[in-house]
């Protein structure tokens, strides 16, 4: 058996609770692999609040466990939080804060976040949620500096994933920083799931196009989302919107909130991504039909922009990559 610092885990859950969120912390530290050489935990679901607990999914969860079984924890997991508009009980909020001034790791996944916000265990941190609740922490919570791109953030002792499936992500990521890059690769084998991957939030986030209130730059706009496979220059942008190059730009950026250049960038990424999870085309086709005239520069301005490569964004939304 593979031995490290980290032995008790405790996943804190109130009514609400998300059963997959919850379930996630279960399987990889609530499972017995002992007998594989793989390590083993000293695991409990601990209730907030007075149990059986009502989960969104029509059935309860008994647990003999209250928040006094957190105290010995090293590391406490706030699965999700049911409501961010809603203030979680003071016993919970005191029990994270306890667990952090004792040195333990304290990790929340998606809504999680919002309780180890309202216990000001985020203010100064860089932190992760779920994409679509990122603005309201960060309007919320000032003092954190929300990143709505990655999977999680380590800013050790307190840990935030997204939502969901990037609990895994964190889960195993926590994994391989006790037991090393093998441990957590055989505890993923186990689950069926990937060891790591690639890149953020972004890559499952649908970008639609800006809106604008600017009549004369409306037809352009639209003009240039029709033909996004061509070169699309500056200067003849402007000619058709009967302005200067100079005042082109200046009323783009009024208008979008950024260049004309970083505009057509995202636009031809987002078609590539729509092009991408429909069967039938390859990369090089793909790159041809965004604008980007080679896969090697899709390849390029796809990885910096979603996170990941065009082949794997593929895998992961159409089953397949031809690159």
């Amino acid at each position: 058996m593979v031995v490290g610092m980290l032995r008790d885990v405790v996943a804190v859950a109130a009514h609400g609770v998300s059963p997959f969120e919850l379930g996630v912390v279960c399987e990889v530290f609530g499972i017995d692999r002992t007998d594989s050489g793989l390590p083993g935990y000293d695991f409990a679901v601990a209730a907030a609040e007075p149990a059986p607990l009502r989960t969104p999914s029509g059935f309860s969860i008994a647990t003999p466990y209250g928040l006094d079984r957190a105290a010995t924890a090293d590391l406490v997991v706030i699965p999700a939080w049911r409501d961010p508009d809603e203030a979680p009980p003071p016993e919970l909020l005191d029990t994270v804060r306890a667990a952090y001034a004792r040195g333990a790791r304290v990790m929340s996944v998606c809504s999680g976040a919002f309780v180890l916000a309202a216990a000001g265990l985020l203010d100064g941190r860089r932190a992760a949620t779920h994409w679509r609740d990122a603005a309201a922490l960060a309007e919320r919570y000032p003092l954190v500096e929300v990143d709505a791109n990655v999977l999680y953030v380590d800013d050790d002792p307190i840990l935030t994933s997204a939502g969901s499936a990037a609990g895994i992500d964190l889960c195993l990521h926590i994994v391989r920083k006790e037991h090393g890059a093998s441990v957590a690769n055989a505890v993923a084998r186990r689950m069926v799931v990937p060891p790591h991957r690639d890149g953020g939030q972004a890559q499952y986030i649908d970008n639609p196009m800006p809106a604008t209130t600017c009549d004369d730059l409306a037809d352009v706009l639209e003009w240039m989302a029709a033909h996004l496979e061509q070169p699309l220059p500056v200067a003849e942008l402007a000619e058709r919107a009967h302005m200067s190059a100079r005042t082109f730009a200046r009323r783009f950026r009024a208008t979008t909130g950024t260049t004309p250049h970083a505009w057509l960038l995202r636009q031809r990424v987002l078609l590539a991504q729509h092009l991408l999870e429909s069967n039938g085309y390859s990369v090089e086709e793909v790159a041809q039909h965004s604008g980007f005239g080679t896969a090697a520069m899709l390849r390029h301005h796809f990885t910096r922009e979603r996170g990941t490569s065009p082949r794997s964004y593929a895998r992961a939304f159409r089953g397949r990559g031809d690159e």
